[in-house]
């Protein structure tokens, strides 16, 4: 980790704990608290709280830094070991952690194949954002690598992970907007430009609102991810991509033909790739990248959908030709407009 960084890291996380020890809250409110006071240039006291002498070794901390010596992505990467933190302090269920900066990378990669020519500003929206890492990574990386301007849209029902990401919004200039509401409720925006989501996996407990979909179980609870998948199309212009992280399996379950068929007649299958093993703990853990394509605007669908698995990160020979495989398939398969 380099200096600059793991001091920034450091002031956090020791405000952070002055703060949880004096507000009696979990790690995750008060790493929120200290996050706005870094970027407000001040400790906000409350009812004598923190008290004068803590308030004053927090100033301290905080005036070791200068918020403009840093990137984006270095506030982001400091924010993601401060949330790493708090899920094992706090207990924060698995469903909660924090998607890998590799898989945000990845999808990075893939969003510069698929959908070539993106013009300023890029919406990208995710609709199950947690703690905003892994838009925020892509949104970065999207605007490092095409030089496009990006704007987000972040959607989640978790109080506390949506005011983490407004917090590391905030501290890294990303232009967005937060939504604190169920992924399936309305839609809050409809012409976007990506959807990426690292989707939990499960049952959707309102079966009233599953009906509504088209990928919704025959009997009993739908499983969220389906359902996820076909609300993100509503978010997406024509021609809009989407890219999914989903259990490997996802096309293997018993409800899985529902889902083959909706998307058979709604949107382009253009790929499915698994990420490296070495990513998961168990072979039931493991993850695939799943993209989507909502018909119209200039997509047309790929005459032979884009399979395979990433090798793993650190071979960076099997990287090089995987990578020399992708460009040859998207030579084949993709409109030279994109490329």
């Amino acid at each position: 980790m380099a200096n600059e960084l793991k001091s920034l890291y450091t002031v956090l996380e020791q405000t952070t704990t002055m703060l949880a020890k004096q507000l009696g809250t979990s790690f995750l409110a008060s790493a929120i608290e200290s996050g706005e006071n870094l970027q407000a240039g001040a400790v906000k006291q409350e009812d004598g709280k923190p008290d004068a002498e803590t308030a004053a070794k927090m100033q301290d901390q905080y005036d070791q830094i200068d918020l403009g010596a840093f990137s984006a992505e270095d506030i982001r990467q400091a924010l993601q070991l401060l949330l790493v933190e708090a899920i094992r302090r706090d207990g924060i269920e698995p469903n909660k952690q924090v998607t890998p900066d590799a898989m945000a990378s990845l999808a990075t990669y893939l969003v510069t194949i698929f959908a070539g020519s993106l013009s300023s500003p890029v919406t990208v929206v995710d609709p199950v954002a947690g703690s905003g890492n892994l838009i925020f990574a892509v949104m970065n990386q999207l605007h490092a690598a095409l030089k496009v301007t990006t704007t987000g849209v972040l959607i989640d029902n978790d109080e506390d992970l949506l005011a983490f990401a407004a917090m590391s919004g905030q501290l890294q200039h990303q232009d967005a907007q937060y939504f604190h509401q169920d992924a399936l409720a309305t839609p809050p925006v409809t012409q976007a430009d990506l959807v990426v989501a690292d989707l939990p996996v499960g049952y959707y407990p309102v079966d009233e609102r599953a009906k509504q979909f088209a990928t919704a179980a025959a009997s009993g609870h739908s499983y969220v991810h389906h359902l996820l998948l076909e609300q993100s199309l509503h978010f997406l212009k024509p021609g809009g991509l989407g890219l999914f992280f989903v259990p490997s399996n996802v096309f293997q379950t018993d409800e899985a033909k529902g889902l083959t068929a909706w998307l058979a007649k709604t949107t382009y299958l253009q790929g499915l790739l698994n990420l490296p093993e070495d990513f998961f703990a168990s072979k039931a853990a493991e993850k695939s990248l799943l993209v989507l394509q909502r018909p119209g605007g200039s997509a047309k669908r790929v005459n032979q959908v884009l399979l395979g698995t990433f090798p793993a990160l650190n071979d960076k020979q099997a990287f090089s030709r995987f990578i020399g495989d992708v460009n040859r398939w998207a030579a084949t398969n993709l409109a030279p407009a994109h490329h």
